[in-house]
């Protein structure tokens, strides 16, 4: 047995149950030894698009994700991808080809390790055939311990020596029916993490205990330690009203008092209540711009608190009055007990007033709004207003479901307007600010929870920055349904610079017809310019969705969308 073959059983032992790439001659024979071992190898067209599929997969299910591509420009093509897990603190191995030392004019040479600390993960390698599962071994102990992204290089030279151990082979047991080898609910697979001090925990209790109007603000620290319950706990103890950031939209899902999300997606009824807080407390959330609206969330009184494993993150957006360095689960729960010793329960902001207003206010789709008005340049046909069309999908499509979601003037209206069952329901690969990513987060969700519809919302430059991948998923035969709000435009840019007087030809594009493109592939398809259009989806969702479905849906143009002038208000 070779070193190839060697790490290809370990990894399969270690949790690599589905791995994601693109082969070359690279990583050809550890990408074979992990599927002789049991692994499910999922071939996608672009390593860009396997490097985010492997980020969502891991986000979704809980677990290791595995990314498997060639030396060189296989890890190049990768990095946008790989940079976003990093950003994100995915627990992803990436399992990269590597030059052997002495092939220094090898036209595959780039200094790898150099690429992976550029971009924000580790660099590890396969030293020699006697410290290869040693290596392996630390590499993903680092990725799952610490939440990293870890390039692992494998040096050819290594990788076809003989390996000197033991060869042995125990394949990973499968999952629970429905769901992927290896999947469990994300809070069993948290360790117990460290919890504040008594003297830190008594001040949080007192802030919370002397508060009339307190809002929690949950963020990816509370997502990823499975804090849902202790902190809706916490919050009907004090009377607190709890909201997310973006990327742990569904945290609360249900909660009668649930402000959704806080920042530039939130309602106008949420961002009144948040900015009426006379304490704020982050939990596992930096209080970045995103999530405050650039600070103006945030009342100038309020007293501000933040929770964070990490305790850079204290204070590093803003300033704030309180911190704690621990696990937002175990903090929570502490704290609940401390308050629960004294005595303390209160109503606070959770009075008869705020329910009723939450109650018509709280979504959304509770939000009247006036139609865009028909552009006079658009000669091809009418177009649908985005939120009409959103809202109506809400209403088509299953309860359980996964909204993966990509980057764009668009963005907010998917990820607002389809409600979402949980915290996976929200797949939201914006910590590098890419487009072009959500489609293959679209394909590594639906790996992770095949049980549920997988929606992926694009917009038209995404969509085609991307659209390789339909390949992949109708392979694979992914009942996706692919929604593309289709401005012609890179509709951010539009909207920023256009008011300036600027010439926009470099933004703007010739119409598409991106149904007859989703054909070509194989995808079942159809042009949406009416809500009525949306009857072909009903029929698809009503069919096996044995293939994927693109909607390629005519949207208006003439207008940003609502967090986008929240946003530039920053610029």
């Amino acid at each position: 047995m070779n070193v190839a073959q060697a790490v290809g059983q370990a990894l399969a032992r270690l949790g690599a149950g589905t791995v994601f790439g693109v082969v070359g001659s690279g990583n050809f024979h550890v990408t074979n030894a992990l599927t002789a071992s049991g692994a499910r190898f999922v071939a996608a067209r672009h390593e860009g698009g396997a490097a985010t599929m492997a980020d969502a997969y891991a986000r979704v299910s809980g677990g290791l994700g595995v990314l498997s591509v060639h030396q060189g420009p296989g890890l190049t093509n990768a990095l946008t991808g790989i940079a976003e897990a990093a950003k994100s603190r995915t627990p992803l191995l990436v399992l990269a080809g590597e030059v052997a030392a002495a092939e220094v004019r090898s036209n595959f040479r780039v200094d790898q390790a150099a690429l992976a600390t550029a971009v924000g993960a580790v660099p590890e390698r396969v030293h020699s055939p006697q410290t290869a599962l040693a290596d392996v071994t630390r590499a993903c102990r680092t990725a799952v311990a610490e939440r990293r992204t870890v390039l692992l290089g494998l040096p050819l030279d290594v990788q076809g020596a003989e390996y000197p151990g033991p060869a042995s082979l125990e394949r990973p047991p499968a999952g629970p029916a429905g769901l992927p080898a290896g999947y469990r609910p994300r809070r069993a697979q948290v360790p117990q993490l460290p919890v504040p001090p008594a003297g830190a925990i008594a001040r949080l209790a007192d802030a919370l205990q002397g508060a009339e109007r307190p809002v929690f603000i949950a963020g990816r620290g509370a997502r990823l330690s499975g804090a849902a319950r202790e902190l809706a706990e916490l919050a009907a103890r004090c009377g607190a009203l709890p909201a997310t950031s973006a990327v742990a939209r569904g945290l609360f899902a249900g909660d009668p008092f649930g402000l959704d999300v806080s920042g530039g997606f939130a309602t106008p009824a949420a961002a009144e209540l948040i900015r009426g807080a006379d304490l704020v407390v982050g939990w596992g959330c930096s209080l970045n711009a995103w999530t405050t609206r650039h600070g103006t969330l945030v009342g100038r009184s309020a007293t501000v608190v933040q929770v964070d494993l990490d305790a850079q993150a204290l204070g590093a957006h803003r300033p704030v009055d309180l911190g704690l360095i621990g696990d937002v689960a175990e903090t929570a729960r502490a704290v609940h007990a401390e308050l629960e010793a004294r005595g303390h329960s209160a109503t606070g902001y959770r009075t008869r007033e705020v329910a009723a207003r939450l109650a018509r206010e709280g979504r959304w789709q509770d939000v009247p709004y006036e139609e865009h008005p028909a552009d006079k340049a658009d000669a091809d046909g009418p177009r649908v207003d985005p939120r009409t069309l959103t809202i109506a999908l809400d209403g088509l499509l299953p309860r359980e479901r996964t909204v993966a979601v990509d980057s764009g003037n668009f963005m907010g209206y998917p990820a607002m307007f389809l409600d979402v069952p949980d915290t996976d329901g929200l797949v939201f690969t914006q910590a590098f600010q890419s487009i072009g990513l959500g489609l293959a987060t679209a394909i590594g969700a639906a790996f992770a929870r095949p049980d549920r519809l997988t929606v992926a919302a694009l917009g038209d430059g995404g969509a085609l920055m991307s659209v390789a991948e339909l390949e992949t998923a109708v392979r694979l035969g992914l009942g996706l349904l692919v929604v593309v709000y289709d401005d012609e435009a890179y509709g951010a840019e539009v909207h920023h610079f256009g008011p300036g007087g600027h010439p926009l030809d470099a933004v703007t594009f010739p119409p598409a017809d991106l149904a007859a493109i989703g054909r070509g592939f194989g995808c079942a398809a159809a042009t949406v310019r009416r809500p009525e259009d949306l009857a072909a989806v009903t029929d698809w969702l009503d069919g096996p969705r044995d293939r994927p479905m693109v909607v390629d849906a005519k949207v208006t143009r003439n207008r940003p969308s609502w967090w986008l002038e929240e946003a530039f208000r920053g610029h």
